[in-house]
């Protein structure tokens, strides 16, 4: 969950090999059992905030090797999402005198979950909320989010939803609007905001106008206008964002996709299988929502030592005889008294034991 394949199957033992293609196919395999536990007492609190945001992972394959498409420009499809949603009860202070925050109770979805999937992951997010909080007593449910359509397709799997766009959108498409105004950027920037804030929708085309006059590239023009398309488009969410400071926490989504998937999955240069992102997104949501990893090894399906119908074969000593003749092959009776050298991994586990018990 937190290294490679193989570097996991380096350290999983000291006097033994594990290969990655090992590791990955364990990971293929991995399965999430429901947990079997006594439903908590429901929570009773005004607010509750759900972030949601997506990790962009490059494959080497969907399916099988070769599987991916090519497009009319020559590139490849060679991308998937893995969903992020996080559920939360607010922030607070990592302790008294910090200035850091963290979130309050948090709670991790991930997965792939493309095409009608998107349903089931909602209808988990969902799950979760009616089996550990009174959602009668809950006031408001804030979506926090860039307006992506996967995510705003939530509201239809959970009722009273209220869409916020989150800050780091917010702010980065104010940005493309007023960068070309140098000494002033800060007025453009509080005009745009305050229009946004208690104005209409005419009053921050007007903004835009004003400042599209003052552009002197058509590139500069065209990304003021398409800036202000994309709040526009998001108007109800941004106008929240800025008006509703007191109970709207910000948003930290951007952070979550990073330390949560990206970190493991995208950050540096990796290619997967869609069934390696969808498992390794679930399971990075399962570490993080401290799930014991022993106890879901655990519980993985054995898999059966011999083939079906021969758990009562009985080998006679003739053919155990021929087998080993044959296990040995060219190298014959001699096979026992060739030389073998140490390897490093025996060695520093035989040097570590001799260490431990001279203690």
């Amino acid at each position: 969950v937190q290294t490679s394949y193989r570097k996991a199957g380096e350290e999983i033992s000291l006097t033994d090999q594990v290969s990655k293609q090992t590791v990955k196919n364990k990971l293929h395999k991995l399965t999430f059992p429901q947990q079997k536990e006594e439903k908590p007492e429901k929570k009773a609190v005004e607010f509750l905030y759900i972030d949601a945001d997506e990790d962009h992972v490059s494959l080497q394959f969907k399916e099988k090797k070769g599987d991916l498409e090519v497009g009319e420009n020559n590139w490849k499809n060679n991308g998937v999402l893995a969903k992020l949603v996080y559920v939360y009860e607010g922030i607070e202070p990592e302790s008294p005198k910090s200035k850091r925050h963290k979130l309050v109770n948090p709670h991790y979805f991930s997965g792939v979950y493309d095409g009608a999937d998107n349903a089931k992951l909602w209808d988990e997010v969902y799950a979760y909320l009616d089996n550990h909080y009174d959602l009668k007593r809950v006031k408001k449910i804030y979506l926090n989010a860039d307006g992506g359509t996967w995510i705003q397709s939530g509201k239809k799997r959970i009722a009273g939803l209220t869409s916020v766009l989150d800050e780091f959108h917010l702010q980065k498409y104010l940005l493309k609007m007023t960068s070309h105004l140098k000494d002033s950027v800060d007025d453009a920037r509080k005009e745009l905001c305050d229009s946004i804030k208690s104005g209409t929708k005419a009053d921050f085309q007007s903004v835009i106008e004003r400042l599209k006059v003052c552009a002197e590239t058509e590139t500069t023009e065209k990304r003021i206008e398409e800036s202000g398309s994309y709040i526009l488009s998001n108007w109800t969410a941004a106008k929240i964002r800025l008006k509703d400071r007191e109970t709207v926490k910000g948003c930290s989504a951007e952070g979550h996709v990073s330390h949560v998937l990206s970190t493991r999955m995208s950050s540096r240069p990796m290619g997967w299988s869609r069934m390696g992102v969808d498992k390794m997104a679930h399971l990075r949501a399962y570490y993080w929502n401290g799930g014991n990893m022993l106890e879901l090894v655990r519980q993985q399906e054995r898999e059966l030592p011999v083939a079906a119908e021969a758990e009562n074969e009985v080998l006679s000593c003739e053919s155990m005889l021929q087998w080993e003749r044959q296990r040995h092959n060219k190298l014959g009776k001699y096979i026992e008294s060739i030389n073998h050298s140490v390897n490093a991994e025996v060695k520093k586990y035989a040097w570590f034991n001799a260490h431990i018990w001279g203690l």
